[in-house]
């Protein structure tokens, strides 16, 4: 016999949440479906952005709990069609990132999002450390964290032989002052 697992009740909706945090106002969405209809990615997600703009209008604990599950909200680029395209001006990337950061906090990451924040988490550590983005960096990195260390692996030398891999990063200048808008962001995050 299959269990369901027990749905925790948010203190607060998140649609609540998103307008305290965040404000943005999710109530405005009155469901046309232009930001669907302009997302590239729609067709690869769970659940499109005016659906996930519905379940979380609904405010139970359930339909919350369904989008921070999601894995549309991993796929968003963040690109700004849908934002560009609603006649209610909803800002839906920014409540993205923030359902994200959500899903991270309460452990209810979608299973294959699991390589999207390892490329996230190896992006930003490129950032942190060079000050700009080392490619063979950021791909070392990514294969430790995700175990796919032949995936793509013929394309290596092309690219090399093309110049579009430097083996050593370039450094910036004023390195610490990037050291200092990570650690800023590091101390923001665990203060939530």
């Amino acid at each position: 016999m299959e269990t369901k697992s027990k749905i925790e009740p948010l203190a607060q909706p998140l649609k609540e949440k998103i307008l305290n945090e965040i404000n943005e106002q999710v109530m405005k969405c009155y469901q046309c479906g232009k930001c669907a209809a302009g997302c590239p990615l729609s067709g690869e997600m769970d659940y499109t952005p005016n659906q996930i703009l519905r379940l979380l209008q609904i405010g139970e604990p359930t339909c919350d709990d369904e989008v921070l599950r999601s894995y549309g909200i991993w796929l968003c680029l963040t690109c700004d069609t849908c934002h560009s395209r609603c006649p209610q001006e909803v800002d839906f990337p920014h409540i993205m990132d923030f359902l994200r950061s959500e899903a991270i906090k309460r452990k209810k990451v979608h299973p294959k999002a699991k390589e999207i924040i390892a490329f996230h988490r190896s992006f930003l550590e490129s950032i942190e450390k060079t000050g700009r983005l080392s490619e063979v960096g950021l791909i070392a990195s990514y294969k430790l964290k995700t175990f796919n260390l032949l995936q793509d692996v013929d394309l290596a030398p092309k690219m090399f032989a093309k110049g579009k891999l430097e083996i050593f990063p370039h450094r910036i200048k004023g390195r610490q002052a990037i050291a200092r808008i990570f650690e800023k962001a590091m101390k923001e995050a665990h203060n939530d």
